[in-house]
């Protein structure tokens, strides 16, 4: 067995090491087990749907740390491409991959809006009144069937063009695209407001989706996203969370 190389990024959630000619995913230390196989399940799922993922081979305990070791993904992320001034040729390719998940099924995932209930039932900074009615607008947006990554964006799209893969599927789940969508708008208008804004006008045209229909999933999923506990965000989440209808 290959020992663990040198690290080749981090989040986070994890670490990522070189392993031999494969990558090892290490989850932090005192991480239960469970992220490492839900992770790796969802990956079982991507391969066999064919999707640009990275085929996983082992899940264990590596020196106290659950992990995964897979394939190792080479090439520079999509997000180098975009800055300072990004070509519309990437926000293309960004949204073709989009598409390209979204009209597989997500058979074997768990359910998107399930997981959004939870971490808006779980996310403290809301009130009881707010998060009741965000539970009721979630509630009221359309189900769907769909794979959903779930954290796509382009510092998670390696490579580019045909060899363009997709990593960290941790939170991979069955749901409406437009809630996909509106969750790469969500983490990306931080960092790159811009693009953010035009990623989901070019999705939503190459979807022939209305635009409005992403971005009504923007409150439950700004809400969900404070369970997350990044309190740099705190504000904007809770501001964009109480654009909930009052009445659902």
């Amino acid at each position: 067995m290959s020992e663990i190389g040198r690290l080749l990024g981090a989040g986070k959630e994890a670490e990522v090491f070189e392993h031999g000619t494969l990558a090892l995913k290490l989850y932090k230390p005192g991480r239960p087990k469970a992220p490492a196989f839900r992770e790796a399940a969802s990956l079982a799922i991507a391969e066999k749907l064919s999707l640009p993922a990275p085929r996983v081979h082992v899940v264990g305990d590596y020196h106290g740390r659950w992990g995964l070791l897979m394939d190792r993904v080479t090439g520079a992320s999509l997000a180098d491409e975009m800055a300072p001034e990004p070509p519309l040729s990437a926000i293309k390719e960004m949204a073709a991959l989009h598409l390209r998940l979204h009209r597989e099924p997500g058979t074997g995932l768990p359910s998107l809006k399930s997981r959004l209930s939870a971490n808006i039932e779980s996310a403290e900074p809301l009130t009881q009144d707010l998060r009741d009615r965000l539970l009721l607008t979630l509630a009221a947006l359309p189900d769907g069937d769909r794979v959903c990554h779930g954290d796509f964006h382009p510092w998670n799209i390696l490579g580019s063009g045909s060899d363009a893969m997709i990593v960290d599927w941790l939170d991979a789940c069955s749901g409406n695209p437009a809630a996909d969508v509106c969750r790469t708008y969500l983490l990306m208008r931080r960092v790159l407001p811009a693009i953010a804004e035009a990623y989901v006008v070019t999705y939503a045209k190459a979807a022939e989706l209305p635009a409005d229909e992403i971005f009504t999933w923007l409150p439950v999923i700004a809400a969900a996203r404070l369970a997350e506990e990044v309190p740099e965000e705190n504000e904007d989440l809770l501001h964009l969370a109480a654009l909930a209808p009052v009445d659902g």
